[in-house]
């Protein structure tokens, strides 16, 4: 019963930090983007826009789904050590 409930509490506190993570990190590239437009505007294309089309490409890119690392490194960490605490 222990090893649900750490599995359960687990999971809840990683997808805490994984929402945390995940809007801290749209939130500095649409940052970005609206530096990279002030700088330099783009004709024809609004600002919202312009930051809607670089969200969807970064959505699209590595580092979103990279963060889904989150709930794979805990998970292997966690089962090689009650696998190695168990072997012995």
């Amino acid at each position: 019963m222990g090893f649900v409930r750490l599995v359960v509490f687990g999971f809840i506190a990683l997808s805490v930090i994984y929402l945390s993570v995940s809007v801290y990190s749209r939130s500095v590239r649409r940052e970005k983007l609206e530096k990279q437009y002030d700088a330099e505007p783009v004709e024809g294309v609004t600002r919202s826009e312009y930051v809607a089309k670089g969200i969807a490409a970064y959505n699209a890119g590595l580092r979103p789904k990279l963060l889904l690392l989150i709930y794979v490194v805990p998970a292997v960490v966690v089962t090689a050590i009650v696998y190695i605490t168990n072997a012995n």
